[in-house]
């Protein structure tokens, strides 16, 4: 029985205390008087009564009810209920007149009222009859009822209730009232009544679910409201979904005003506050809101809710809507079931069923999460108490769920520790949930796809539900008297009563001595055996593969007979198969099951060689744990490795334990934990199972009665029930033999993981400390991951050599370290399974004893063992060496471990492990090597060779490896190349860490050269490697160092004028060095001081004289270009002919225009040397734009330049400092220069155009790009407003790129025209401007090509017509820049010139990108995540959408040259994106480009004499050591393979040629791409051959080295490449197709070759050059097997397989040389096989075809290959056709061509066929055609006439809408009827059709309708 109310208490507003302003409450009477004995009185009620604050009020208010629950320091929950009502005030004259007038003058007595509350505190939680109360004082004193209220409240402190379990209890306060309390079946079922159905209906499903989660894991819940009642029913509701958990933090469902700042207490909460404070909670951080009225949630961004595992979730939000929304399924019915309307009383019934359901739903939802939980319970204890212990780690394992964060989280949660220790004992009472979890879940699993079965099982637990909170459903009448209607709004109400406090005391005592007379039995709890329910199960039906599983366990089993039976051959070669095997879980539960076979009386002996197999297989098995299940494994194999041992020496013997100390899971305090449970829960079942020694009758009686059979299966758990039900009945000694058994069982269990641990803890080389590693860091959990730190490693090395003193200290620390460990373990698992403290107190005395005992017979084992022999390594294999290479460091004996790349490990393709490989690690002058063979012994004999350069090096760190032979740890180093190469190895033992430091600090001094002469591409051959350089440029670089200190000092005193008082020898210069002398240094500089770039050096500088320096500049490839190109003289301009608009400039000869330019640059005649200087100024970098190709065809130039300089910081803070005036107006000057420069530049252009025939561009005014400086502010404001130009006639908008918007890879960047009209056209998208023709003429969208829409047309013979149009309306000349450049220039109403802007990948994103790129193709490890797939990482590079930017670019540019538009190219600093760009428009428009001449000269001209940074983005000096590796040179290349792949006829060169390059640019093997400049080259004297010096110091070129390979082998050649003769070809452009779907992953990335290394190091030995030619050793040995065994990461395919050519050249080779003769050069026998093929295939065309095309091999490849990527429709059939079936690339074409070339068209389908006129594209005429209507293939295909053997386009019918006649349009074919005229309408667009008649037109309307109809 239990009170009814413990207190009831009179709460009033407090006079005296409200001075502040905020009004206060006080306590006026309370009863009982006293403090209850069992209940304390709650402090603070008064705050609680008026959760918002004390207000008084100035009207009457309705009464108002709700319940606060307060919880006391013993976590019991109070609950109490305040009813408010308000009463006038009377006394308030003259308390409160100073704040009355504060307010609004005085106020009259009457208009004031307080409250007042009635509070009535209980532990019980009836809300209703607590109202009911309450209501029934009030309304005795409201209407003045003669009832005393002393009875009342006396009666009501006396009253007694009955516990739960379904009683009724009928009573009355004396006030003519009848109540009745229904008591529910169950206490630990929560009682919601409606709140839960009302908090979905307020929230929604989604809401709840998400602080459902929230509470669950820990999270802090706000609710608020403008109800208090609906924020304690939202709290109850929440808190009872999470049954069978219970809350144990902070419960406050209103919280008062005053307590707001409870709300930044750090432990999680469930809390509602009043919406008043909504302002006051939104600014906290950590906390979910949750607003009630308004239906939302609020998670904060720093929250991460961990959502339910699916399918759970899924299941659970279809089941809520299911019972929320049962309309939902009958929503969409025609005929819905009608409605009824509910009465009052029904309504409520069917809200509270639903609250049931949802609650059911919930049920089941607990019921599948912790399904099988009792399996997991560890029995530690039994007696007195049970003691239980969860094992998370199995219970996760085996739900599958380990990664699962929300089921983790809930199980480390304190709700779940409540719930073990509740629902953990095996004998207790049970409830719905124990069922539910034991016997249902198999059912709910089955139903979850029925949605009737589930809702029927919904129901019938919402049903127990119910019947638990309403046991008698026939309730009995119930009269409480209601206070009349507006009875709170008279006016002369008395206020509440005093009440007589003696009265009511002396009452309440009468009433509790009459209630203790007739007070019924309490009702006994019935306990029971709880049912254990099956074991745990996966949550996901998991439908893994089990890799031929009984295979791998047979290999396992075998592997360890062999191992016993000592058979060592076998053994060899099926332990690395079982070593793989024991990644299989099943297997490594199978190793520890065949192991305890092997062990007798505890103890099994070994020979060596046995110990060592033994050992390796069980540090396998322990590596490969995953955490799930290496508690288990680990367990298992714990009294393994105190078993198997070994005689190292009389007396001293080593077990297997000191072998496998290295895994971090034996410093996991939570394994020793469990397992620690786990072994105490077998001995106590073991205790309660044996009879042996028992001495108590009952007990052993009891046993006897089980059958023997029974005993066997009686888990621990039903071993405990069994007991604990019998404790009571047990006498008091055997209570205590029992405990003390129990006891005493796992004490001694303690002392023996005690020792367990000391032996697993405890290393055996002590000097090595191992557990350092893990323990010194004193986080246990943690600590198992940590890295020795520094210090550590520090004094683990210096104690090889140190004193025996240190020794010790050194075995103290380890000792200490131990001991810690195991006496915090101990603490913590006696205490919690009741060892008594004497024990423990023994124990901890014990423990230091074992340690040092064990540290001291571990020195002995640790000396034998080092005596045992030395195990047989393989012989080190020295690799041979490179012409001029030289060993830097012996070779190291490591072991190479397989990194993330499967090929090479057998992978998902299978084949040989040839990975791990064991042999040595070389450091070599050029290369780092590998040499070694494969471990496993079935491989064979081959070598294993892996090897990149020095200088490719892009990191170097040290790793900690698992030994793959010894399975064990070990130091390893990692190296990653920059030519997609990884180099991971385990050093050996006898590699000592001193050692590998040399290594690595002699791999840094290679990697990072002191000069370029330190390289291997000079010192190659010389012993000493010169640090110093050459003695004659001694001079030189004493002057730049000079020169760098003073520009610093200048630049800190702000001024730099040094430098610029020199002449140039020549005449023009003089007339700007007044000017020069004190100019501000303009350059922002990029990686180099400021004298490098703008210092201008003085020719004393160069030695060289001018007239050599000449003669050498002219030999370079950009002259002998722009001499092939006709681009000009250099000669004086006196003698120089009119006719030419360029000239070449010698200006730059020294370097002193522009550093990173070449000495020869190509500018418009009409530009004055003097005046570049200028307008070099205005460049980033003094880069100006020069012309650097020439379209043949259309004459445009295509220029290249340095970024415009902005005013940038830089720029604004230079011209702070300069004083003088003279540097604003040169700074004018220059922006006046540059004007003019691009003003001659456009020009020139246009005449030149016009001179070459092209006379469609006009000259006009020019646009003018220059920084604006001060002075025009103004001007430059329009260019804000060109954007949209309002008052502008001009239109200066890019619509380049309209479609490309939304577009992720955005290329260009779009501004609205002027008019709001929309042009389609090509140029219209090139600019929208008012001078366009606005009819509706369909150009080509380059925007939407941009977009990545390509489906590219071809040109046909007709568009010479429209290429004219276009020509007329397009710019002359297109700048492409940045972006933000737009801003910095005014430009003037120039028509012939247009800014495009450019979005392009910066540096940054690229060094970024070729990172992500590495780790994809060359990955560290194999992903622990099976998600991160190689295509995935490849993806998540962002590298291709990098080439896909690149090489839009260059179409779109090569296309606008094509068209007779010249492009400037000026983009950041001139040297990555621009050469980049520049070189890859040539390659795409200049045949010349694509043979190996060609690209060796575009290479040269483009970035090694337009200064693009090699030495800097490669890093391959020491300055730029730290600025990241930046492949832009390699981005080039892989976009040239991506054209190369699409055209395979087009290039003289083949893909290895790319490769070559690819590889060599970074290798320091050639000198060609070393330094960052032709400057820096001619600084250092690497620039020219100089053929009289007699200098040994050459250094190889490799342009030289290609050219000697390419004349004795076809190495670098494509035997497609079909170079066409005619001279229209010239201009042929490639037109690539550039979406990323058609780009391929370049196998260069991921490719590699272990038999050799990397097959791009050729030796340079005269005799033999091309491994191609040479016949392999290992080939003629075994040549009477002609079978070969080809692996792709193994062999070098190309060579071991070579294609037919190349073999067929191979053999001719060799019976030349079989015949004595002198071998013929392959390129000449190649040429006269290429002649015979044209002339056997011109016969045989004339044979067979006599009118066919004879050029087979060519010219339709050409035909095909001229479609333009700026779609120009010639007519939409072709486009039709084109846009289905485009091949990507020559060949496709070519053999389709070939194909149709021989198919008569006699075997068409042909229904209907006869010629109709078509109507061209827009603007073009009407054509006849023959169209042949095909049934078959559903189309309608047309030809040019009835002969015309080749079909030119077809619409497919499938696409075809409607045909319909049409009326005849301008331009029809003359003297047709009206009638002939049809139109057919596709989904595309639609085509008009005249046929001969109206008869005909009718026929092919009738055929064409009938074959749409019949599909």
């Amino acid at each position: 029985m239990a009170r009814l109310a413990d207190y009831f208490i009179v709460v009033g507003y407090d006079h005296e205390k409200t001075g502040s302003g905020e009004g206060l409450g006080k306590i006026i009477q309370r009863f009982p008087l006293k403090d209850l004995d069992d209940t304390p009185f709650p402090q603070g009620i008064e705050l609680f009564c008026q959760p918002g604050g004390w207000h008084l009020s100035k009207e009457r208010k309705q009464p108002t009810f709700f319940v606060v629950v307060l919880t006391d320091i013993n976590s019991e929950r109070h609950y109490c209920s305040c009813l408010t009502f308000y009463e006038a005030e009377i006394n308030l004259q003259g308390t409160r007149e100073t704040e009355g007038e504060e307010e609004s003058g005085l106020i009259q007595p009457a208009e004031v009222f307080a409250p007042k509350s009635l509070v009535l505190v209980s532990r019980l939680d009836y809300p209703e009859i607590f109202r009911a109360c309450l209501g029934l004082v009030y309304t005795v004193y409201v209407d003045n009822l003669n009832v005393s209220l002393e009875n009342l409240i006396a009666n009501l402190c006396s009253c007694f209730v009955p516990a739960a379990g379904g009683s009724q209890k009928l009573f009355s306060l004396g006030a003519g009232d009848r109540q009745m309390i229904q008591t529910p079946l169950h206490d630990s079922l929560p009682v919601t009544g409606t709140s839960v159905a009302l908090l979905f209906q307020q929230l929604g499903i989604q809401n709840v679910l998400s602080l459902f989660c929230a509470v669950l894991t820990e999270n802090k819940v706000l609710f608020h409201s403008a109800s208090f009642q609906r924020l304690s029913d939202a709290c109850r509701a929440l808190e009872s979904l999470m049954f069978p958990l219970k809350y144990s933090y902070p419960y406050i469902p209103i919280l008062p005003a005053q307590l707001l700042e409870v709300l930044s207490s750090p432990t999680p909460f469930i809390i509602g506050v009043h919406s008043i404070f909504c302002n006051e909670i939104h600014e906290l951080l950590d906390v979910i809101i949750a607003d009630l009225d308004g239906g939302t949630i609020k998670i904060p961004e720093c929250i991460h809710l961990s959502p339910l595992p699916e399918p759970l979730l899924h299941q659970t939000q279809t089941a809520l809507s299911l019972v929320l929304h049962p309309d939902l399924e009958t929503a969409d019915y025609a005929f819905p079931p009608p409605r009824t309307a509910l009465s009052q009383s029904k309504m409520l019934f069917a809200y509270c069923s639903q609250d049931k359901e949802v609650r059911g739903v919930f049920l089941r939802l607990f019921a599948q999460l912790f399904q099988g939980y009792r399996s997991c319970l560890q029995l530690i204890r039994i007696h007195a108490e049970p003691v239980i212990n969860f094992h998370k780690a199995a219970f996760l394992g085996q739900r599958g769920l380990i990664e699962n964060d929300f089921l983790t989280k809930v199980l480390n949660g304190m709700a779940f520790a409540g719930f073990v220790s509740e629902r953990g004992p095996p004998y207790r009472s049970c409830d719905l949930f124990d069922e539910l979890v034991a016997f249902e879940v198999e059912r709910i699993k089955s139903e979850e796809s029925n949605s009737s079965k589930m809702l029927k099982h919904v129901r019938e637990l919402a049903e127990q539900l119910f019947k638990n909170e309403n046991p008698n459903p026939h309730m009995a009448f119930q009269k409480v008297p209601r206070p009349t209607e507006g009875s709170h709004l008279r006016i002369h109400v008395l206020p509440f009563p005093k009440i007589n406090e003696n009265q009511v005391q002396d009452l309440i005592q009468d009433g509790l001595v009459k209630n203790q007379s007739v007070q019924p039995a309490s009702r006994i709890e019935k306990k029971c055996v709880v049912p254990a329910g099956p074991p745990v199960v996966s949550i996901v039906e998991k439908s893994s593969s089990v890799f031929n599983s009984a295979q791998r366990l047979e290999v396992v089993r075998n592997c360890i007979s062999f191992i016993f039976e000592n058979k060592i051959l076998e053994t060899e070669k099926t332990l690395p198969a079982a070593l793989r095997a024991l990644k299989g879980k099943v297997a490594r539960q199978c190793l520890t099951e065949e192991l305890s076979l092997h062990v007798q009386q505890n103890r099994a002996i070994l020979d060596h060689q046995q110990f060592d197999y033994i050992v390796r297989m069980m540090n396998c098995t322990l590596q490969d744990c995953s955490t799930s299940e290496e508690y288990n494994i680990a367990a298992a194999l714990l009294p393994l490795t105190t078993a198997f041992y070994r005689k190292l020496a009389p007396g001293v013997s080593q077990f297997a334990y000191t072998c496998v100390q290295d895994h971090p899971i034996w410093a996991n305090q939570q394994f020793w934990e469990t397992t620690f449970y786990s072994d105490v829960e077998n001995q106590i079942r073991s205790l309660y199972l044996s009879s042996k020694e028992d001495n108590h009758p009952q007990y052993l009686k009891q046993k006897e009665n089980n059958s023997e059979g029974n005993t066997q299966e009686k888990t621990a758990m039903d071993l405990a029930a069994e007991q604990l039900r019998l404790w009571p009945t047990l006498s008091k000694e055997i209570q205590q033999q029992l405990v003390q058994s129990e006891e005493s069982m796992v004490f001694s269990q303690a002392i023996h993981f005690a020792n367990l641990m000391v032996y697993l803890l405890v290393p055996l080389d002590t000097s090595k400390n191992k557990l350092l590693r893990t323990s010194a860091t004193g986080d246990w959990e943690s600590g198992s991951n940590s890295i020795v730190t520094n210090s550590i490693a520090g004094s683990v090395a210096e104690s090889y050599d140190t004193e025996s003193g240190f020794e010790d200290s050194e075995n103290n620390d380890i000792a200490n370290a131990v001991v810690r460990f195991i006496t915090r373990f101990i603490d913590k698992v006696c205490t919690e399974s009741g060892v008594t403290q004497d024990h423990i107190r023994s124990l901890h005395c014990m423990i230091p004893g074992i340690v040092a005992m064990h540290i001291e017979t571990l020195e002995a084992v640790h000396r034998e063992s080092r005596r045992l022999p030395p195990i047989q390594k393989p012989k080190i294999l020295r690799p041979a060496l490179l012409p001029g290479e030289e060993f830097v460091c012996e070779g190291l004996r490591v072991l190479l471990d397989p990194d993330g790349r499967e090929e090479a490990t057998g992978g998902l393709l299978g084949g040989p492990h040839i990975l791990p490989a064991e042999g040595a690690l070389f450091l070599t002058t050029y290369r780092v090597i590998f040499k070694g063979t494969p471990h496993d012994q079935l491989v064979g004999e081959q070598t294993v060779i892996r090897s990149f350069p020095v200088s490719s090096i892009t990191k170097e760190k040290k790793i900690t490896i698992q030994n793959q032979l010894q399975q064990n740890m070990q130091e390893g180093l990692q190296i990653t190349s920059a030519a997609f190469q990884l180099i991971k190895v385990a050093f050996d033992e006898e590699v000592g860490p001193e050692v590998v430091e040399i290594f690595k600090k002699q791999l840094m001094k290679f990697r990072y050269p002191q000069s370029i002469f330190s390289t291997f591409a000079f010192a190659a051959g010389q012993t000493a490697p010169q640090i110093i350089l050459p003695k004659q440029k001694e001079k030189n670089t004493s002057f730049r160092t000079l020169s760098k200190t003073i520009v610093k000092g200048a630049k800190r005193a702000g001024k730099m004028t040094i430098g610029r008082q020199y002449l140039l020898k020549k005449k023009t210069t003089g007339t700007i060095v007044e000017e020069r002398a004190n100019r501000p240094g303009w350059n922002e500089d990029d990686d180099i001081s400021v004298s490098d770039d703008s210092e201008m050096h003085t020719s004393g500088t160069l030695k060289a004289s001018e007239k050599s320096t000449m003669e050498q500049l002219v030999e370079r490839a950009c002259f002998r270009d722009y001499q092939r190109l006709g681009l000009g003289t250099i000669n004086n301009s006196s003698t120089r002919s009119k006719t030419e608009y360029f000239r070449i400039t010698a200006l730059n000869r020294m370097y002193s225009l522009c550093r990173s330019y070449p000495g020869l640059l190509v500018v418009p005649q009409c530009v004055q040397d003097s005046n570049l200087q200028r307008v070099a100024r205005c460049y980033r970098h003094n880069r100006l734009p020069v012309v650097c190709w020439k379209n043949s065809k259309s004459s445009a130039l295509l220029l290249r330049a340095g970024g415009f300089h902005g005013k940038g910081v830089v720029g604004l803070f230079k011209s702070q400092n300069t004083q003088t005036s003279a540097p604003t107006s040169l700074e004018s000057s220059s922006s006046i220069e540059q004007e003019k420069y691009l003003q001659a530049l456009l020009n020139a252009i246009s005449v030149h155009c016009k001179m070459n025939g092209n006379n469609t561009l006009t000259i006009r005014p020019t646009i003018a790009l220059s920084p604006g400086t001060e002075r025009r502010a103004s001007r430059m404001s329009t260019v804000f407003k060109q954007v949209v130009p309002g008052h502008l006639d001009v239109n200066l908008s890019n619509s380049f790129a309209r479609g490309v918007l939304g577009y992720r890879d955005k290329c260009f960047t779009h501004s609205n025209s002027k008019s709001g009209r929309v042009y389609q056209g090509v140029w219209a998208s090139l600019r929208s401007s008012s001078r366009f023709i606005s009819t509706q003429m369909p150009f080509l969208d380059v925007g939407a090509r941009l977009a990545g829409k390509d489906g590219s047309p071809s040109y046909s013979s007709s568009n010479a017509y429209f290429q004219n149009r276009l020509t007329k309306r397009q710019a002359s000349l297109y700048v492409f820049g940045e972006k933000s450049q737009l801003r910095g220039f005014k430009l003037d109403f120039a028509l012939n010139c247009e800014f495009v802007p450019v979005e392009f990948s910066d540096l940054r994103q690229v060094k970024t990108s070729f990172k992500k790129l590495m780790s994809a193709c060359i990955p560290s490890s194999i992903p622990s995540d099976p998600e991160i797939t190689f295509l995935k990482a490849l993806g998540e590079s962002e590298w291709f959408p990098q080439l896909h930017r690149i090489m839009q670019l260059s179409v779109v540019m090569s296309e606008l040259l094509e068209n007779g538009s010249s492009v400037l190219v000026c983009l950041e600093d001139g040297w990555d994106i621009t050469a980049q760009v520049v070189s890859l428009v040539q390659l795409l428009s200049d045949p010349f480009y694509r043979t190996l001449e060609g690209f060796r000269m575009l290479v040269e001209k483009e970035w090694l004499s337009f200064g693009h940074k090699f030495s800097q983005r490669s890093n391959l000096t020491l300055n730029c050591q730290g600025s990241g590796f930046a492949p832009v040179f390699l981005q080039f290349l892989d976009c040239v393979h991506q054209v190369h792949n699409q055209y395979p006829t087009e290039f003289e060169f083949n893909q290895y040629y790319l490769k070559f390059l690819a590889f060599h640019y970074v290798s320091n093997r050639f000198k060609t791409f070393l330094l960052d400049s032709d400057y820096e080259r001619l600084e250092h004297g690497t620039l020219f051959e100089d053929k009289g010096e007699k200098h040994g110091k050459k250094g190889i070129c490799m342009w030289e080295c290609i050219d000697k390979i390419h004349k004795r082998s076809p190495v670098f050649f494509n035997y497609l490449y079909t170079p066409v003769e005619t001279e229209a070809s010239f201009s042929q452009v490639l037109k690539p197709n550039v979406n990323i779907s058609s780009l391929k992953k370049w196998d260069y990335y991921t490719e590699e070759t272990l038999a050799t290394g990397p097959s791009y190091d050729w030796t340079m030995i005269i005799s033999k050059c091309s491994t191609l030619d040479e016949p392999d050793q290992r080939d003629e040995s075994s040549s009477h097997s002609k079978r070969k065994i080809v692996w792709p990461c193994y062999d070098d395919i190309n060579k071991v397989q070579p294609d037919a050519i190349t073999n067929l050249l191979n053999e001719i080779e060799r019976l030349e040389n079989k015949l004595h003769q002198n071998p013929e050069r392959w390129q000449q026998l190649w040429e006269r096989i290429k002649v015979n093929v044209k002339e056997d295939t011109k016969q045989d065309n004339h044979r067979r075809h006599p009118s066919g095309s004879s050029a087979v091999m060519s010219a339709n490849l050409h035909s095909y290959q001229k479609r333009s990527l700026l779609h120009v429709p010639d007519s939409g059939l072709g486009e039709e056709q084109n846009a289905n079936n485009s091949p990507s690339n020559g060949v496709e074409r070519r053999v389709t061509t070939l194909y149709n070339q021989f198919t008569s068209k006699n075997d068409e389908n042909r229904s209907f066929e006869g010629t109709l006129y078509k109507r061209g594209a827009l603007l073009k005429g009407w054509k006849p055609r023959w169209f042949v209507l095909d049934v078959t293939k559903h189309q309608l295909r047309y030809y040019d006439s009835v002969d015309d053997a080749c079909c030119r386009g077809h619409i497919d019918l499938a696409e075809v809408e409607s045909v319909i006649p049409a009326s005849p349009t301008i331009g029809a074919p003359k003297h047709t009827n009206e009638k002939a005229f049809f139109d057919l309408k596709t989904s595309k667009r639609v085509y008009n059709f005249c046929a001969q008649e109206a008869q005909s037109a009718q026929q092919w309307m009738d055929r064409i309708q009938s074959c749409i109809s019949d599909a």
